[in-house]
């Protein structure tokens, strides 16, 4: 791995360090750990947000804690050649472990994004919650982050679009979840959320979880799906019938306010901003108060959004910053995953030349976004 990445990190985290009056970070959440470690995974369970390892890091070190049962494997798989000590500790004497944390630490002034539980809650007062700013230290991506997003980004799209293709008229939202996350696991990502919605719930729920019932014309997939700490986000369509003149009108001015919302996020401007000029192109396209039913999207990056957008945000959009938008017209969405640079915006979860498209317009600007699959 480039040493620039964590160089750049480090560096962040020296000046956060400094503005908190702090020594160091004690990173155990998923999507610090995938940070600070430049995209590797301390989960083993996938419904907790704390991994099974920590990271303790300082302006110019990083040393993993972990207990006996997960530092031989971290040591020789998870961090190998990454420059990163693994320092272990018995898991059945909480005492003993917090003893050896401690010697780590050193008496530094140290943060905590896993509270005082476990192993840590032996550190007492010397530990403090992590300030709430530390997540922007994630916001802005270093040129490695981006080439493995691009890489995240088209494995992503390959497996919806495998999942896609394979889908059966007659299958259950079950099934085709489980076709969904078998091919993200193929090419070697992991399912962050996966939802499934066939004909009338996709016209009902805009965050539908898979149930039973079996696609009779159409039915709607959403994958995030995370890559090297790095989460991939998008949705696509596919219908088992000719599309009505509805259902093509309501497409063509998703797809228009998609475009309309990813060319006006650029660095230096507000998501409040942002979010008035997505409303207005919801009323250009003839519905004014469509983004009232769902969240429209916002950044993402190591959370599946990291801040969502809202009016009147003062939240400001930075450079090389990552966006997932997701406007939906009841029965439609249009959702991909890009990076937001000084010279434009790309897309990184870009369908295939197989994939049908349509042509988007915004303004003097147009773009071909991916269009509902018809089979």
């Amino acid at each position: 791995m480039p040493s620039t990445e964590i160089s750049t990190k480090l560096r962040k985290l020296g000046d956060f360090l400094d503005r908190h009056r702090l020594e160091g970070v004690i990173l155990q959440n998923r999507n610090n750990f995938a940070w600070i470690t430049g995209g590797q995974n301390n989960m083993i369970p996938n419904n907790s947000s704390a991994g099974v390892a920590a990271v303790f890091a300082t302006a110019d070190s990083r040393v993993c804690l972990a207990n006996n049962i997960e530092s031989v494997r971290f040591a020789q798989e998870e961090l190998k050649g990454r420059g990163i000590e693994v320092v272990d500790y018995p898991w059945y004497d909480l005492q003993a472990a917090g003893k050896r944390i401690r010697e780590i630490i050193g008496g530094r002034r140290v943060a905590a994004d896993v509270g005082h539980v476990g192993e840590f809650a032996q550190l007492g007062p010397q530990l403090q919650a992590l300030p709430e700013d530390f997540r922007e230290l994630r916001w802005s991506l270093t040129p490695e982050e981006i080439e493995r997003y691009r890489e995240g980004g088209a494995r992503a799209s390959r497996a919806m679009e495998l999942a896609c293709h394979q889908v059966q008229h007659g299958m259950s939202e079950h099934e085709i979840a489980g076709l969904l996350d078998h091919e993200v696991r193929r090419t070697g990502c992991t399912p962050v959320v996966t939802l499934v919605a066939a004909d009338g719930r996709i016209e009902r729920y805009r965050h539908p979880i898979p149930t039973d019932q079996r696609v009779e014309g159409y039915v709607m997939l959403v994958s995030c799906a995370e890559f090297g700490g790095l989460i991939s986000n998008l949705t696509r369509f596919v219908s088992f019938r000719q599309l009505s003149a509805e259902l093509r009108h309501k497409q063509q001015a998703v797809v228009n306010v998609d475009l309309a919302v990813n060319a006006q996020t650029r660095p230096g401007r507000t998501l409040g901003q942002v979010f008035a000029d997505l409303q207005k192109a919801y009323a250009d396209n003839g519905h004014p108060d469509q983004w009232r039913h769902h969240h429209q999207g916002g950044s993402t990056g190591y959370a599946g959004r990291e801040e969502f957008a809202r009016p009147a945000s003062d939240v400001v959009v930075r450079d090389n910053q990552a966006f997932a938008w997701n406007p939906s017209i009841t029965g439609v969405k249009s959702e991909d995953t890009m990076v937001c640079t000084p010279k434009g915006f790309e897309f990184l979860t870009r369908p295939s030349d197989d994939w049908p498209m349509l042509t988007a317009r915004f303004g003097d600007l147009e773009m071909d976004r991916p269009d509902i699959l018809v089979r």
